[in-house]
């Protein structure tokens, strides 16, 4: 066993560039399969992760005061079925102000002087809790940008307090929070209490623990509950836009991986052969070369594995919790353990397996077979295309370059498929970012909307048709829209609706069915809406206000990420709340012009308005774009190291080739572009094959994104591989190959045709 450890060791010394290649892409290759395991994980509930994190509430219960005591409230925490409970706590409904140019919200505040109670601990992401009276907490996704100017917020009974921080709870128990203290002047009626179940997997294991909590109090006591599964059904809806993409990359990674750990180690072991030969003449068993080998490969293997699977956990986390993890609110994502096990045992016996076959048939060759075997790849092959290639008119370093692949049909295969699954990468990479920017773009009216204008505290000076003729009249304005929403009672629905009207326009929205609602009874709603409400293109059902009731008729689908609002124009506002007057006024500005100069000549036309630029939200596109980008760039170079890998086996192959070459007149620059000719040539025609594949999981992952989210795609966001994007994603397969053969081609080149044609 010391002869086999001392050979091992001096062979690893020995051959260092074989060595760090071994290690650089067994390190990169772990970190890919730890990110595309992690990927692939997290795409399984990632909700139920951050509930479990947060101690999420399996039910959040709204008690009357007066008929639930605190002693009832109490003592239903023990209840059982009951695994851990959190209250009672002061509930208010509070009306507030959050800024002048806001209009007054009506806001669930809780009183809480803890944000990490045994049940529902709230994610304080920005500032502190609530130290005392005076104070509140403003709930708020970690990923939106909270108002910058946001500092204090007046209630409805006129009295300011401070805001100290902003937090997000996966429960959604409170809109915000306030100290107890606080809490008792708001004299709050209600009290709510978060409980956990030993059993809350179904709806029926929820309605016995709420059976259970509520028994023998009051008739009427329990005002309202929310179950978690709601929520789960609504944020795995919302995350269903991430769960393709990261599936497609996580599984491209893998594959990409385990193919360019199998042609660097099989390439290890076949470049050794005459060492193998040399290693038995010298009195070695078959069974101790092997060990030599396995031996030789596995040192530098385990040591990457360790430094890869580290990096790529902290890659991960990065990575998920950027992209979809802390809009939950629990915080930074953890890679599953199970992930880093797999990649620190399963990179090193993917690599022990591909040694081990990859050295059979040197285990079986003798010394005299196993050293002539090493010296070159045998002959005849490719032999045809070659001399074919000889009689083109192509220079004599592209000719033998193109036909050198052939020499190792199965290398350049494995070779050929990574740069194939890196072009594939890219241009899904591509067609997913231009179908999410198009439809966000639409959805958000990105190019019909870019000034939002509202009524100020105390109302505007004008009228509202004069509102709307002045803010018309100003320069760089080419289109206005006013706009008025409503809260209408769905009548047969699952609750209320939110309704927007539109005066005079369909301001900008997308339609993908039907049209324009331009009549009283009229509404256009979003794919979503329809999917949920079960209704079709022309059904009917009846809203309720303070008008009365009315039948509304459905004569439109516009392209809308959310269910609601419903969409209708003023005839229909006018039957359902006569006398009302625009909230809003939606503002599209002439090319060219400026959103800053037009806000401020909205204050001066009216000082009773407030204009604000309307502004894309970019956490989506940036964790999605972020995602990619990673994504990409780790499968390119992955790829790249797998051809570097590819050009330093064959120079060192082909070390006798290259100096009767030289001897005969080629020159160094002859042959770096021989080489990464012969390279570039597999990327190309990886390229070829790797775009129809990349343009079909592109559209299979848009279309999973739909069906997950519930909305539609129209076609042309689809089809977004333009000529000149195609041209460019043929050539960026030679591209990465070509960088990747570049260095051993110098390294080649420099050689001299002493040092080339002397006995190894």
């Amino acid at each position: 066993m010391s002869a086999v450890w001392r050979a091992a060791r001096a062979a690893v010394r020995r051959r260092r560039l074989q060595t760090t290649v071994i290690g650089i892409v067994v390190g990169l290759s772990s970190m890919l399969i730890v990110v595309g395991l992690a990927l692939v994980g997290a795409t399984f509930g990632p909700f139920d992760q951050a509930y479990t994190q947060q101690q999420g509430a399996h039910l959040v219960a709204s008690f009357d005061g007066g008929k639930a005591t605190g002693a009832a409230l109490a003592d239903s925490a023990h209840r059982s079925g009951v695994s851990a409970a959190a209250g009672p706590f002061g509930q208010a409904t509070v009306e507030m102000t959050i800024a002048p140019d806001q209009p007054r919200m009506v806001m669930t505040v809780v009183g809480r002087d803890r944000p990490d109670t045994a049940v529902d601990k709230v994610h304080v992401w920005q500032g502190r809790w609530v130290a005392g009276p005076g104070e509140i907490v403003i709930d708020a996704e970690p990923t939106a940008d909270p108002p910058s100017r946001l500092d204090t917020v007046t209630l409805g009974d006129g009295r300011t307090v401070k805001v100290v921080g902003f937090a997000y709870t996966v429960s959604h128990s409170a809109q915000a929070w306030v100290s107890s203290e606080e809490m008792r002047a708001l004299r709050p009626t209600t009290q709510q209490m978060l409980y956990r179940f030993t059993a809350a997997a179904t709806a029926a294991e929820i309605s016995a623990g709420q059976a259970a909590v509520t028994a023998g109090m009051p008739a009427g006591a329990l005002l309202g509950t929310q179950s978690y599964l709601t929520l789960r059904a609504n944020a795995e809806l919302s995350a269903g836009i991430f769960v393709p993409f990261l599936m497609i990359f996580g599984c491209f990674g893998l594959v990409v991986a385990v193919l360019i750990v199998a042609n660097v180690i099989s390439g290890a072991v076949v470049a050794g052969l005459r060492h193998i030969g040399v290693l038995k003449a010298l009195g070695f068993t078959p069974n101790q070369v092997m060990a030599v080998y396995l031996t030789m490969v596995l040192l530098p293997t385990v040591a990457a594995a360790v430094l890869g699977t580290i990096l790529g956990n902290v890659l991960a986390m990065t990575v998920l919790s950027s992209a979809f993890f802390e809009s939950y609110g629990a915080g930074a994502f953890h890679v599953a353990p199970w992930v880093t096990i797999t990649a620190l045992l399963g990179v090193p016996v993917l690599v022990g397996l591909t040694a081990l076959l990859s050295s059979v048939r040197a285990r079986r060759l003798s010394a005299v077979e196993a050293i002539s075997a090493g010296s070159a790849p045998r002959r005849g092959r490719g032999l045809l295309v070659q001399r074919w290639l000889g009689g083109t008119r192509l220079p004599r370093a592209v000719s033998l370059g193109v036909g050198l692949p052939l020499a190792r049909p199965a290398r350049s295969a494995l070779t050929s498929a990574a740069v194939l699954l890196g072009v594939a990468g890219v241009t899904v990479a591509i067609g997913l970012s231009g179908s999410v920017t198009a439809y966000v773009d639409a959805d958000t009216r990105a190019d019909a909307v870019q000034v939002e204008v509202r009524p100020a505290r105390g109302g505007p000076t004008l009228g509202d048709q004069a509102d709307e003729s002045m803010l018309r009249a100003l320069p760089g304005a080419e289109r206005v829209v006013a706009r008025k929403e409503l809260t209408m009672r769905w009548i047969g629905g699952p609750g209320p609706a939110e309704v927007r009207f539109y005066r005079g326009s369909d301001a900008g929205y997308e339609m993908l069915k039907g049209r324009w609602p331009t009549a009283a009874g009229e509404v256009a709603v979003s794919s979503r809406f329809l999917t949920q409400s079960g209704l079709a293109l022309g059904g009917t059902f009846t809203l309720e206000g303070d008008g009365g009731r009315l039948p509304v008729r459905v004569v439109g689908e516009v392209l809308m990420g959310a269910a609601e609002p419903v969409l209708a124009n003023w005839a229909t506002l006018t039957r359902m709340a006569p006398g009302s007057r625009a909230d809003a006024y939606e503002v599209k500005l002439a090319a060219g012009a400026d959103d800053s100069a037009y806000v401020a000549a909205v204050t001066a036309g009216d000082p009773g308005l407030r204009a604000r630029p309307t502004r894309v939200p970019g956490s989506v596109i940036a964790a999605i774009y972020s995602t990619i980008t990673v994504l990409t760039l780790l499968l390119g170079a992955v790829a790249a190291l797998g051809v570097f890998n590819t050009v330093v086996l064959n120079v060192r192959e082909r070390r006798r080739d290259l100096g009767t070459l030289k001897s005969i007149g080629m020159t160094p620059r002859q042959v770096v572009l021989m080489m990464v000719t012969s390279m570039a040539a597999l990327g190309l025609a990886g390229g070829l094959a790797g775009i129809p594949i990349g343009v079909v999981f592109q559209r299979y992952a848009m279309n999973a994104i739909a069906h997950a989210a519930q909305i539609v795609i129209p076609d042309h966001m689809l089809d977004l591989y333009s000529a000149p994007i195609v041209v460019l994603l043929v050539l960026a397969g030679a591209v990465i190959a070509a960088a990747g053969a570049f260095l051993p081609s110098r390294s080649a080149a420099r050689l001299t045709i002493a040092d080339a044609l002397r006995t190894e």
